[in-house]
């Protein structure tokens, strides 16, 4: 199951995380980030019923879309994804435990990470996506120093301060893809809002994919 999922993320390695999002709205919004070509919605665990939205939001767009948590930070959390119907747990620390419950549960693994030390216990314990967090501070060449240490294999997502202008540096840099926040949604912007700056962001990776 999580081997399907990480295929499906390779296809195009961005991940909306819906911060603030609420179930009432979360189908709509979900409905224009797939539109707009996006596969991978992300819903904080610190926004208003996490768990709701991301019920709503496997039933509404079933296959369509890999739908996770973010803020993972218990392995109890981890289980109450999964029973949710959540596909991905990513956190912005890394917790071995947290990790562990997650690829117990069937669930993929994308913990955050800021150093060598953290990133190889992360791997140790069976994370599958490594998540530079926040990337703003570490920078392109915090990056492509670590990858000098991991093997060229290793996905590693760049989460934080990312915008559709600064992707080629970073994928220059050795980022695999990116985790994608205010940038595309924050608390009361409309979905229509969300899916266009969505769009502008599936257009540069593809750009910078193509050169």
């Amino acid at each position: 199951m999580t081997t399907d999922i990480i295929a499906r993320l390779d296809a195009l390695p961005l991940v909306a995380i819906l911060r603030g999002l609420t179930p009432g709205e979360a189908v709509e919004v979900g409905e224009a980030l797939l539109a707009a070509g996006l596969t991978c919605l992300e819903v904080p665990l610190n926004s208003p019923e996490p768990l709701e939205s991301i019920r709503r939001l496997r039933f509404a767009l079933g296959d369509r879309a890999i739908v996770g948590a973010g803020t993972v930070l218990t392995p109890a959390a981890a289980r109450e994804v999964a029973e949710a119907g959540g596909q991905i747990v990513i956190s912005p620390n890394t917790d071995v435990a947290v990790i562990k419950a997650a690829r117990a549960a069937g669930l993929a693994s994308m913990p955050g990470f800021f150093t060598p030390s953290e990133a190889f216990a992360a791997i140790g314990a069976g994370a599958q996506v490594l998540k530079l967090f926040p990337a703003e501070v570490a920078g392109p060449a915090g990056l492509k120093a670590v990858r000098a240490v991991l093997g060229a294999e290793q996905r590693v997502y760049a989460v934080g301060g990312v915008e559709p202008d600064s992707i080629d540096a970073w994928r220059g840099a050795g980022a695999s893809g990116f985790g994608i926040g205010s940038a595309i949604y924050r608390a009361g912007r409309s979905a229509e809002e969300a899916g266009e700056r969505a769009a502008a962001f599936v257009a540069a990776w593809k750009a910078s994919a193509s050169r």
